[in-house]
């Protein structure tokens, strides 16, 4: 086996389909101007063609037309023979010469809706599967496993990186940013296939209350400050579909970073706050619930909650299942 090249090679041919459409047109338009020939498929080649971008269908390109309602229409050897052939592998490229493949040096992909799909209400599990994808999923697969040569997109945000590098480097993409897409495109189809999996065991009439394999799917929310410890890093993920009232969909208003500890501790006194029907208060620290009052009157209820163990409740965290009222922040102050 040869030894993977580092030149860098120009893109020449990109693949692009997506149900994320936000700042595509711009991107593909980029590309078109640095003579990047777009293959596409179904909506994304309409939204380009309406923005004058020229596309590809990919159905002209293999030859072979869509078919069974779009199940079937990119796995085909011309597409993924273009994604994962070896640039500097003799026998590949001879086989892509033999059977008319053409190399497909970037892949824009991101896939069927499934998790806003299961976020409906009443979402049957025929709904569940029909939104998922098979063929983007094989795609965005086979370009990460060839990052030496292909460069692939799974999330919009890297758009302006791409572009900027391609026009730093003669229409190329460097090797450290092709392997961060890499890893990034593997993550991305790892957290899919999690949440189809979740899915499904609620479908399962067999499931154990502890499956053989377990993984959640989390995304990164923010870096903290530190971890449990001063000397620890740490970062603070929610899991795929976490109620918005919690404090994964928390907005910090103002003051500094927050570590481990104060996730820790936001979520603790968030919970006890919202067990009661009525306005409370809850202090908590380490933890340690100090103080837990209810009552109409918020700023009573704090008083309450605080003068429960006053001296425990210095550097605590405060929680209500209430709108702060002004007299009640100024009691805190």
């Amino acid at each position: 086996m040869s030894k993977q090249s580092t030149t860098l090679n120009p893109i020449k041919r990109a693949l692009i389909s997506v149900s994320d459409k936000a700042r595509l047109a711009e991107f593909a338009r980029s590309l078109h101007e640095m003579g990047v020939e777009i293959l596409s498929t179904g909506g994304t080649a309409d939204l380009l063609t309406k923005n004058g971008v020229p596309v590809t269908l990919i159905s002209d390109y293999t030859g072979f037309p869509e078919m069974m309602n779009g199940r079937i229409k990119t796995l085909h050897p011309k597409v993924h023979g273009g994604i994962l052939a070896r640039r500097d592998d003799p026998s590949h490229m001879e086989s892509m010469a033999q059977h008319d493949i053409k190399p497909i040096d970037l892949v824009a992909i991101n896939l069927y809706p499934f998790e806003a799909t299961i976020s409906k209400e009443n979402c049957s599990l025929e709904d569940a599967i029909e939104n998922i994808d098979i063929g983007g999923p094989a795609m965005v697969r086979s370009a990460a496993k060839n990052f030496q040569d292909v460069t692939v997109i799974t999330d919009p945000q890297d758009y302006d990186q791409v572009i900027n590098e391609m026009r730093e480097n003669n229409s190329a993409v460097t090797r450290q940013t092709r392997l961060r897409l890499s890893r990034s495109a593997f993550a991305h189809t790892a957290r899919y296939d999690s949440l189809i999996a979740k899915h499904l065991s609620e479908h399962t009439e067999d499931e154990t209350p502890f499956p053989q394999i377990y993984h959640p799917p989390f995304e990164k929310v923010q870096e903290l400050r530190y971890g449990e410890n001063p000397h620890q890093i740490a970062a603070f993920y929610r899991e795929a579909q976490a109620g918005t009232n919690t404090v994964a969909f928390a907005r910090q208003i103002q003051g500094k970073e927050l570590s481990f500890n104060n996730i820790i501790d936001l979520d603790a006194v968030w919970q006890l706050a919202i067990e009661f029907e009525s306005g409370s208060a809850a202090v908590v620290k380490h933890t340690n619930p100090c103080g837990v009052a209810t009552g109409d009157d918020q700023t009573e209820a704090f008083v309450k909650a605080r003068e429960t163990d006053p001296i425990s409740v210095f550097g605590g965290i405060i929680g209500f299942n209430r709108t702060v009222t002004t007299a009640t922040a100024e009691e805190i102050l």
